[in-house]
């Protein structure tokens, strides 16, 4: 039996990592899952492990109010190197390209255990764009021993890289899995979260999340600019914004929106509930990099409010478009949708990112590595 850690912190990794672990826990006589969560996100992760019926063996709370990233790469690399050090770890899955992926990642290499990187090779080629996710993700290239690349694309960027193309598998992406995992009546169940809340869940509903840190300062000014306006002139339509707790983000965006009769801030959204939100719009405007690969699979347009995305493959089926923080972009882009009818706006390309049987693929992978 393998001692198999997966090491995450935030909301979008426990999402993309719940099947594999779910997948390797289905072959206990083979892998013995270790869940290390470095509460990055410490209120979301928990939250969404819960709903996957996961539990962490190692809580670290590495977080502290308004830390340098240095500081927090320093507090996750000593906290895990403690689990590391007294405990028996025979490799380290890690997903993406958080903080906690790179410390995950690290600590392995120290340790000289293999690591085996889920949402491998998606590149911007800009370090700042985004920042600081781009160096992360490459320097996690570069000890990982196993890359499971969601796409022939994201292959490519590795073997550019010069990493062994008996290293890298074109597996999907898990959170397509992870959709798959929500039966319809789960899903449905939201309806009356958002009863309860009074918000009318119809075809005139806009999904905008906004929190990434290049989009801070002037950048998430843009943005509220251009949500204002499309909120006033689209006063029929509903705009929902789980909004992050970040207070760069957060404090901003109740300020300046609270009050405007259609737009309904709400906290940060447990995952079936952000699901249905997805399921149903009309419209997404969003900086993350999950609801991009997450809203094909639901026909809806995305605007990704970002300069650079390293999910280029939706841009080129059309499924989503860049228009960064720019106020005219986000503005006339949304008009085109806002003012047709859902129902001329759905999209009629299928997700790029996968079919829902990455974590199968990945646990096969797994098991020959160690054979």
């Amino acid at each position: 039996m393998k001692n198999v850690a997966f090491v995450f912190g935030t909301r979008p990794e426990i999402i993309k990592l719940a099947p594999v672990i779910l997948e390797l826990r289905k072959y206990p006589d083979d892998y013995n899952v270790i869940i290390i969560n470095t509460e990055q996100q410490k209120e979301l992760s928990n939250q969404t492990l819960a709903y996957f019926g996961l539990k962490a063996d190692f809580n670290l709370d590495c977080m502290r109010e308004n830390q340098s990233l240095s500081s927090v790469q320093a507090r996750i690399l000593t906290s895990l190197d403690e689990v590391y050090s007294n405990n028996k770890i025979d490799a380290t899955v890690v997903q993406g390209d958080t903080m906690t992926v790179l410390c995950g990642a690290l600590t392995s290499f120290y340790h000289k255990l293999p690591i085996f990187h889920v949402e491998a090779g998606l590149r911007s080629y800009d370090i700042y764009e985004p920042f600081p996710e781009e160096v992360m993700r490459q320097m996690t290239s570069r000890v990982a021993d196993l890359h499971f690349a969601p796409t022939g694309v994201n292959k490519e960027a590795l073997l550019k890289e010069g990493i062994s193309e008996n290293k890298i598998h074109v597996v999907g992406n898990t959170v397509i899995d992870a959709l798959f995992c929500l039966s319809d009546k789960v899903i449905e169940n939201s309806e009356n979260f958002y009863k309860e809340k009074g918000i009318e869940i119809n075809d005139k509903l806009v999904l905008i999340t906004a929190h990434r840190r290049e989009n801070h300062g002037e950048r998430i000014d843009r943005i509220i600019d251009g949500i204002s306006y499309l909120a006033k002139k689209y006063d029929d339509h509903t705009f929902v914004i789980p909004v992050h707790p970040n207070p760069n983000v957060h404090d901003k965006i109740h300020t300046r929106l609270g009050g405007v009769n259609n737009i309904r801030l709400l906290t940060p959204l447990d995952y079936p509930n952000l699901v249905y939100l997805m399921k149903h719009a009309k419209l997404i405007l969003t900086d993350s990099g999950g609801i991009q690969e997450e809203a094909p699979s639901f026909a809806c347009p995305t605007l990704v409010m970002r300069y650079e995305t390293e999910r280029k493959e939706g841009i080129e089926a059309g499924v989503s478009m860049l228009v960064g923080a720019d106020y005219d972009k986000i503005v006339s882009e949304s008009e085109k949708i806002l003012s047709s009818t859902k129902s001329e706006t759905r999209l009629k390309a299928q997700n790029p990112y996968g079919d829902g049987t990455a974590s199968k693929k990945i646990e096969k992978y797994i098991r020959e590595f160690f054979k």
